[in-house]
This record gives C-alpha cells, structure tokens and sequence, in this order.
C-alpha cells in the first residue's frame, strides 16, 4: 500500500463548475510529502477500508469531529498589506482625498523595518484566521519592506504572491512618498524580484514575486514600459488597479485617449498571469481584451462599494470568460474575511439586477441577469482565485494543494443552526458560507502543513 505522509477523513465542500458544489461526503484525502492530494478516496471505493484499518489511530491521521467540515482555503487577489494599520477608518471620503490624507501617509512610514515587520505579521496571521491561504499583496515602493513581507509570508506558511509598489509620477504622487526616480523604481522593482525567487527555493508553499505599477496615474509611461519588460524578461505575476473610479478611469481617457485596460496592454502589462483589481468600468472591448490576454479581474465588492462610484457586472464579465477571482482589498475593504466579501458579492450583485432607484419602473430599474448565488461567490474566492494566478489552489481535488480551512459549526459562541441530525449537505453548506465567523475556523493548513489553529 502506498505511504502517505497524512491521511485526514471528513466531508469536503468544494466548487465543482462555477455554480455546483461538489460534496465529498467522508472522503479520505491522502497528502503525499510535497503538501498535495495525491488520492480521494470515497467510502464505496475498495481500498477505503484498507486504507482506514493502516492509518486510523496513527499521528499522521486526521479525522474531523462531528459538526467540523473542510473547505479549500480562501484566495484574496487584492491585499494593501501596509492598509492593515488604517483599516476601518475614513472611508467615507472620496477615493482620492481617502489616497492622500490617510494611505500615503500610513505608507511611507513602512521605510522603518519595525514598523513595517509588526503590520506584516499581523495582517498575514490575521488572514491566514481568516481562512486565506493564498495572499496576492501589495506592499509599499520600499524594496526592503517588501521582501520583508514576502518573507513573512514564507515563515508563516502563507502562500504569498508579493509586489513592490511603483509609483514615479512627480504629479500624481507626494514628495514624501514616491521612488526617487523611474531609474531607481525599476532597478528596485528587478532586485526584488531576483531575491523573492531565492526565497521562493526554500519556501514549501511558495512565494513570489509580483510586478506592481501602483495605477496608471502614479506611474510614469517609462516606469510602465520597463516594468512589462520586466514582467517578461522573469515571467512574473503583474497586478495593479483597473478602471476603478470615476476620477481614475476618466484620468486614464484623458492621459492615453484610451481606456486603462489598453493602456496596460500597451506597456506589456495584460499576461496570463496579470491580476487586475476592481474594473468596474471595463466596457466589451476591455473585457475581450481580458479574456484574450488571460487576465484576470479581481472582484472587491466591500470596497467597491465605498470607492468604486458604481456596481461591477461580474455575471456579464464570466460571462465574456475573463477569469474572476474574490479580493478584501484592505484597507478600502475594512474586512479581512473573504467570507465577509463572498457575501458583499452576492448582495452587490442583486441590487444591481434590481435597480435602486424607486422613482424608475421596476422593469428599468436594474440591470438584468447580473445576479450571482453564494455558490459562484464561493467559486470566485476559491477556484476562481486559483484559475487568475494558475497554480494547482483553491479545489479539493487530487493533484491540488493541500491548502484548507477545517470549519466548526459547533463553536459555543458562533453555533450555526443545524438542529436536523440529517440536514441536506447543500443547505449546510449554505449556513457555512453566509453565518460562518472566524472562532468556526479550527484549523488552517497550506501545502499539507498547519499554519493556523484555534483552541
């Protein structure tokens, strides 16, 4: 019989299809050293027996309680990691009043390395209580804090895809915080991702390297240039804002005559592995553009709706086949759950199929077909997640990381009503999903290891 280095038995919820949960009801999941589902195995399968008679009461076999269910870990797409110390506040000014008085600020203060190491460990063990495994962070224009991050992230098991902040345009950013110059951005910008990819050979669960222009208005058309060049000359992740606001997408037309997401196409920035935050203005063009390229939208619902000045058609994006994946956006998100977000999602997406207006008719009052269900939020913060940045996350699936929440429905303080011993599994996933809070979150593993747990 082949050895496995864990064996855990429960019932698993994952994302089948986009609206289909999968429901592997006391399944076995066999780990392999490396931190992957090697094997599921079924109870009607053969071996099943088997394989519990070899592995049950050993160390290395985990079974879950009743009440406890495992979901995949969360993918957050959009994390400000230096916002950890603004969240919750001022967010009810404008976008870029909320920029210049509160987040440049609080970033430029992430020069101090003590500063910037107690955020950074706090945001990254927070999140990972929160359920997310996988973590695509924005950091600050300062090299040195942001590997820091990244290497944060590597200590606590955290799979973190991590960028150092551009921003070059002596215009559009403040004296106090900004790259010395376009020479320095980009030079900083390729030591950085040279030494992420040497930490990456001794992290388990992986970290990498991101290029990130901050948006187009804090970046000059030379920074933009080099850092596409960059993103291909290392084959690197690319993230940055899209579209997001009135103010930022009208800056866009009016700079390059174009909409952001030709902008970034110009300058190399649109690849199979670019993640762009919120675009809520892209029109069919910009969306096909998406699909063709393989970038990927990262839907913030929580923030959209304190900065966005609109509601994003996410049914009508999927629909064009741009891949979509789910982000708190900390700090503009006050959440660092994304089960917090998966819910936004869904409620953003009803009221924009039924219109807010009441002075309209009912029948113009909305646009239709843009509602999603909970099972698509849950496909966007998982699968969806783990689609835009092409790595083997987000699915409980054989040849899938090992990268899941254990939820317990049975917490004291945060019980869910399941009062029906036979309780349809469907409609359990569904209280998960929208009671769950994170005392229900037991224990976090990434890659086969466990990183968080809660006693």
């Amino acid at each position: 019989m082949k050895k496995y280095t864990r064996i855990f038995q429960g019932t698993a919820f994952s994302s089948k299809s986009p609206k289909e949960i999968q429901i592997l009801k006391e399944h076995l999941f066999c780990i392999n050293a490396n931190g992957m589902i090697e094997r599921i195995v079924a109870p009607e399968d053969a071996d099943y027996q088997p394989l519990l008679d070899t592995y049950q009461g050993g160390e290395n076999f985990h079974r879950l309680a009743d009440g406890q269910y495992f979901l995949p870990g969360f993918v957050d797409l959009h994390v400000h990691a230096p916002q950890w110390a603004q969240a919750g506040t001022a967010l009810d000014i404008p976008l870029y009043d909320w920029l210049n008085t509160y987040t440049f600020p609080i970033e430029s203060k992430f020069s101090d390395l003590n500063f910037a190491k107690n955020v950074y460990q706090d945001v990254v063990s927070t999140l990972l209580a929160n359920g997310t495994t996988t973590a695509l962070y924005f950091a600050t224009v300062h090299k040195e804090a942001s590997l820091l991050l990244a290497e944060i992230c590597a200590e606590k098991g955290q799979r973190g895809l991590v960028g150092k902040v551009v921003m070059d345009h002596l215009e559009q950013t403040p004296d106090y915080y900004r790259d010395a110059d376009t020479q320095t951005a980009l030079a900083d910008t390729e030591e950085f991702i040279l030494a992420v990819k040497e930490l990456a050979m001794r992290t388990k669960q992986g970290v990498y390297p991101v290029v990130t222009p901050r948006f187009i208005p804090s970046c000059t058309d030379d920074a933009l240039k080099g850092l596409g060049e960059l993103a291909a000359k290392h084959d690197t992740y690319v993230q940055s804002h899209c579209s997001e606001s009135d103010w930022e997408h009208r800056y866009v037309q009016n700079r390059f005559n174009k909409n952001d997401a030709f902008a970034l196409h110009d300058f190399g920035l649109l690849r199979d592995k670019s993640v762009m935050a919120h675009c809520n203005f892209l029109d069919d063009y910009d969306a096909e553009l998406f699909a063709e390229t393989g970038t990927a939208v990262c839907h913030c619902p929580i923030s959209n709706a304190y900065f966005a000045n609109s509601v994003i058609p996410i049914a009508h994006l999927h629909a064009k086949g741009v891949e979509i994946g789910l982000g708190s956006d900390i700090s503009g998100g006050f959440s660092p759950s994304l089960f917090d977000n998966a819910r936004q999602a869904v409620i953003s997406s009803r009221m924009l199929e039924d219109g807010v207006n009441t002075a309209l008719p009912a029948e113009e009052r909305g646009v239709p077909n843009s509602r999603i269900t909970i099972n698509e939020a849950f496909y966007f913060a998982t699968a969806g997640g783990g689609e835009s940045v092409s790595l083997p996350i987000g699915r409980i699936a054989e040849n899938y990381a090992w990268d899941v929440q254990i939820i317990d429905t049975t917490i004291e303080t945060a019980k869910l009503p399941l009062y029906n011993a036979n309780e349809d599994l469907q409609d359990i996933f569904q209280k998960i999903m929208y009671l769950v809070r994170p005392e229900n979150i037991r224990e976090v593993w990434v890659q086969g290891e466990k990183v968080h747990s809660r006693m």
